[in-house]
């Protein structure tokens, strides 16, 4: 590669700018502009491809409402009552609380579409209930909850997802059904790496709820439990769309939250829209900077090359998914995992045509990478935010991490040379990729 080339320049000033700490989606848009410049170009293009890519893509508005149907479950008391539930049904058996952590992960997953979400939502009220007593060590408890929180992207909805949509054109309502069994598979993994902990360490087993108590819990948890059927339902029936899905996801959570539980303050109201907005706007100005320099990528030929490279090494389409999990997984090492999927994803998704390999399968594949990309060390962006809510030096957490992380590559493993894994439940509805 020329280094005194308008690209290599480019390549050289977003990477400075971000190590300077100016957000990614600003070093990429001012990268950009820069390239334009130096290659002759109208820098007019920059703001082009935003607003085409903006407001030409009806998907992206279901991003912030996805994000302000979790803060509205938060300020509600949906998620208590979640948790109750979830207590009466695993919180019987050796390591309960921790059998706990992992199933409410797989109930939130169905309505915040965010490990982010989840790990913020829930994770603080599941470090206290699992550290109460000595039950576990704060660690431990931080640990499992951010690993758990990494099935909420995978099992719909899923924001990842919809900006894999957004770059591939890959239906998102087939790749919602393709996340469903590698979600539940990532879910037994973390499960069987507890059930095996627990027995070796002697966790506590919790008071048994009383099975008279089971139905009144159920019926409080209810409105809640039906949230994601209200939200799938209407995508798969064809009633809405995903992003109406989004819109009616978020109106429902206040509904609850406002009209039935009536746990919620002005105040509360009002946070939970700024911290949506703030959410969203970072977001979003990631995916302004991807589609300007996606832009660039495209005017320089880059995933053709990239194609090209490939092909003369005539990778088969299951070695070219494992070098495409081997290079997520080092890059989720360093970068932050939207970036890598609007940034890096882009350039492979060629190749993954060429070579046969069906687009809903890999966009999971993908995902799941990057999910498993939150929790390695020295970026995994959850086990900082576990770190600053437990208070406990990050190294224990990555320590009690390990284990979680090798079953989960187990678990991608699969996924990746099983393709029916992901395919076979949207070909029960129709899909015929």
């Amino acid at each position: 590669m020329n280094l005194a080339s308008p690209f290599s320049i480019t390549l050289i000033v977003i990477t400075a700018l971000a190590f300077l700490g100016l957000p990614i989606g600003h070093a990429m848009i001012a990268g950009s502009i820069l390239y334009l410049l130096l290659a002759g170009l109208d820098m007019g293009t920059a703001a082009e491809q935003i607003l085409n890519g903006m407001y030409s893509n009806y998907v992206i508005l279901s991003v912030p409402l996805f994000i302000l149907a979790a803060e509205f479950m938060n300020i509600g008391s949906m998620t208590d009552r979640l948790m109750t539930f979830c207590n009466a049904l695993v919180g019987r058996f050796r390591g309960g609380l921790a059998h706990v952590n992992i199933l409410q992960s797989i109930i939130f997953a169905g309505m915040s579409g965010s490990a982010i979400a989840d790990a913020a939502g829930t994770g603080r009220m599941m470090q206290v209930m699992m550290t109460r007593d000595g039950r576990y060590t704060a660690s431990y408890a931080a640990a499992l909850t951010a690993v758990s929180s990494v099935i909420g992207p995978i099992i719909p909805p899923s924001i990842p997802m919809v900006l894999y949509a957004l770059i591939s054109d890959a239906s998102i309502g087939f790749l919602f059904l393709g996340g469903v069994i590698p979600g539940l598979l990532m879910a037994l993994s973390q499960m069987i790496i507890v059930a095996v902990t627990a027995r070796r360490r002697n966790f506590p087993i919790e008071k048994p709820v009383p099975l008279r108590k089971l139905p009144r819990i159920t019926w409080e948890a209810f409105p809640s439990l039906m949230m994601p059927v209200v939200l799938l339902g209407g995508i798969y029936t064809g009633i809405m769309t995903p992003t109406e899905a989004a819109a009616v996801a978020a109106a429902y959570a206040l509904i609850i939250s406002v009209g039935l539980y009536r746990s919620v303050s002005w105040r509360d109201f009002y946070n939970s829209l700024a911290v949506s907005a703030r959410t969203s706007t970072s977001i979003g100005m990631l995916i302004a900077g991807s589609l300007v320099f996606n832009y660039v990528v495209t005017v320089e030929n880059i995933p053709e090359g990239v194609k090209a490279i490939l092909s003369a090494w005539e990778l088969s389409p299951t070695g070219f998914l494992i070098l495409v999990n081997v290079l997520l997984l080092l890059l989720g090492c360093v970068l932050e995992g939207t970036a890598i999927l609007l940034i890096v994803v882009p350039v492979f998704i060629p190749t993954a045509q060429a070579l046969g390999i069906d687009l809903v399968h890999f966009g999971v594949v993908v995902v799941v990478n990057i999910m498993i990309g939150l929790i390695t060390p020295p970026y995994g962006l959850l086990l900082f935010i576990m770190a600053n809510i437990s208070g406990e030096p990050l190294r224990y957490i990555v320590r009690d991490t390990l284990p979680f992380l090798f079953a989960m590559i187990v678990a991608l493993a699969i996924l990746t040379f099983m393709p029916e894994t992901v395919l076979w439940l949207p070909r029960m509805f129709g899909y015929q990729g």
